[in-house]
């Protein structure tokens, strides 16, 4: 971890729409706090608990950065690091990252090694994997479109070599197999609590997929929402099984059954988000140039890793 860069303090309107009665009693801080700002792009957050910290990726900038909760402080804490996009954490704490730039999914040891999870499927180099989750069983699930390989900025311009953008899944053994295959631009994915669903974004499409999780194979695939304003990208779930999805204005809340229920709105269009905090009722976004969080009504739903964060 490398100098320490100044945090620009600072907060925002955070206004709460509701659109459903069903969204009474989901609220919370009626500002955002802006914890930094001064990305190209930003996306992927993930929060440790035993650390207290975030990690999330600048990734034009190429660089991975931290903030502290104690102390509020925002660091370097990897680059160059791949371009990476998507990150989360495995059952055993480990911070698993998407890389755009070296079209891989990889796993930072305990010991901070790097091991490589994932970099091509059938022979073939993958295209940039995006975004990342964790199954309790271990397996890992990552979306593959071509955002980093379409030009230099995102990563490096290249072909796409998987004829198409995909969906996959790395077993606990380490075995690499597609669980889907027909969408344009896969993105932000999640499980249902019970991990029976897998919710993911089509980014170009503007849409929420839902499909059933039959072991380590995907079934299904139905339409479960589509955007209202810009376009779907990162997604998680809070306790009650609600779907809150990063979108141009702000952040949109599904229930269950697929009914917009409310919105809070943010003055920069959101790429991700990710619930932290002692409680898990912080919620912290990454938009456009900054990361802002607040504290809500609700609580994020737990991940692979549980309490071992």
């Amino acid at each position: 971890m490398t100098g320490i860069l100044e945090p620009l303090a600072g907060t925002a309107p955070a206004v709460w729409e509701k659109l459903d009665d069903r969204f009474a009693g989901i609220r919370g801080d009626s500002r955002l706090e802006r914890l930094w700002t001064g990305g190209r792009w930003v996306e992927g957050p993930v929060y440790s608990a035993a650390g207290r910290y975030l990690l999330w990726s600048d990734i034009p900038n190429d660089r991975i950065l931290r903030w502290d909760e104690t102390s509020y402080q925002v660091s370097v804490f990897r680059q160059p690091a791949g371009n990476t996009n998507g990150h989360t954490r495995d059952t055993e704490g480990r911070l698993v990252s998407c890389e755009h730039g070296n079209r891989r999914v990889t796993r930072t040891e305990h010991h901070g090694g790097i091991t490589v999870l994932a970099d091509s499927y059938d022979g073939k180099r993958l295209n940039s994997p995006n975004d990342v989750v964790v199954k309790r069983d271990g397996s890992v699930w990552f979306t593959d479109p071509a955002y980093g390989i379409d030009s230099d900025y995102e990563g490096y311009q290249g072909e796409i070599e998987t004829a198409g953008c995909h969906v996959y899944r790395v077993a606990p053994d380490g075995g690499l197999s597609r669980v889907a295959d027909d969408f344009n631009r896969p993105n932000g994915l999640a499980f249902s609590l019970d991990e029976s669903l897998l919710y993911i974004t089509d980014s170009e499409e503007a849409t929420i997929r839902v499909f059933t999780v039959d072991g380590d194979k995907l079934t299904g695939g139905e339409l479960f929402a589509e955007c209202g304003n810009g376009i779907f990208d990162g997604i998680r779930l809070d306790t009650q099984g609600r779907i809150w999805a990063s979108a141009a204005d702000g952040v949109h809340v599904y229930h269950p059954d697929g009914t917009l229920l409310g919105k809070l709105l943010v003055p920069e269009t959101v790429s991700n988000l990710t619930w932290g905090g002692a409680k898990r009722n912080r919620l912290f976004l990454t938009a456009t140039t900054s990361v802002y969080s607040l504290f809500t009504t609700v609580n994020g739903a737990p991940e692979a890793y549980g309490s071992r964060s």
